[in-house]
């Protein structure tokens, strides 16, 4: 009994280490997840005119979890030079050296493969496009290196979802997934942007771009020029989908919350700033119970 190993043996080890990679996986912060998860839930809702099929549903719903931890841990792999350096990320668990890249690379291929198995129950158009989300969420870390988008392009990723949510369901991508589509990077772009006006100093001081560091003072008028974009693609999508009072009356409570969220945020201070990107699964969700009981039947 000596002999054993005063945290409790192998056992206590792997449960420390499943931790970890339950960090590296953001699984103890779900507000990623939601901010993937309600858009994919807009395009799967509209696709099917109410209540998608279960089994849609439900392969969609896991793969949004699995996608996006896969992208947090593709995400910390790409920034390991970095997260040391800046204040909110010093402890993740590759930023502190307690997984290690190839650990990290290792969890990434385990959860893409069994997020494609599920799309692999799909149809045929679903699972080639599944491929280019794949291309996208590898790809897109590596943007702040060499240019000043990348929140462009996490819409862009964050968004793939709704054209392959009509995909599953209709076997074809409409006009409306597109519009769809457009709206959701707009927003992206919008709230991730909140969430690099965080990091802004930090990411100066260390070579990192962003919008956040585009926009420069100009940050807030070019947050309401996104927001209000974003906005009137989602009018265009109710208008286009001929959607009834619910949406509207989601749309304009929407608004409203957006509107929350300058006040929030006016005077950039990080903690604000943080508090109003979070604040963006709210209107993720009032959009969706907008169009959830407009297609009710």
């Amino acid at each position: 009994m000596d002999d054993l190993p005063p945290d409790g043996g192998a056992g206590a080890a792997w449960r420390r280490r499943l931790g970890l990679y339950w960090r590296l996986v953001r699984g103890d912060r779900p507000i990623g997840w939601l901010l993937l998860l309600w858009p994919t839930w807009w395009g799967l809702w509209l696709a099917a005119g109410g209540v998608p099929p279960w089994w849609p549903l439900v392969v969609f719903t896991l793969g949004v979890w699995l996608t996006r931890s896969a992208g947090c841990v593709i995400n910390d792999y790409a920034d390991r030079w970095l997260d040391p350096q800046v204040a909110r990320t010093r402890g993740r668990p590759l930023a502190t050296g307690e997984v290690s890249g190839r650990e990290a690379l290792a969890v990434f291929a385990v959860l893409m493969l069994a997020a494609f198995a599920l799309v692999l129950t799909l149809n045929r158009l679903t699972a080639w496009m599944s491929l280019v989300g794949v291309v996208l969420a590898m790809s897109y870390p590596y943007l702040k290196r060499y240019t000043y988008l990348p929140q462009v392009y996490l819409g862009m990723a964050f968004g793939w979802g709704i054209p392959m949510a009509f995909a599953a369901v209709q076997g074809r991508v409409p006009a409306l997934a597109w519009l769809l589509y457009v709206a959701n990077i707009l927003w992206s772009t919008a709230y991730d942007t909140w969430y690099a006006m965080v990091d802004r100093d930090d990411d100066l001081r260390m070579g990192a771009k962003s919008t956040a560091i585009l926009f420069g003072d100009m940050d807030l008028a070019a947050q309401g020029i996104l927001y209000a974009a974003f906005l009137v693609a989602l009018a265009m999508v109710g208008h286009n989908a001929q959607l009834g009072a619910p949406y509207w009356w989601a749309l304009a409570v929407a608004t409203a919350l957006v509107a929350w969220e300058f006040a929030i945020a006016r005077g950039r201070d990080r903690d604000a700033c943080f508090r109003a990107f979070l604040h963006n699964h709210w209107v993720g969700a009032t959009i969706f119970a907008g169009i959830a009981i407009a297609l009710w039947r």
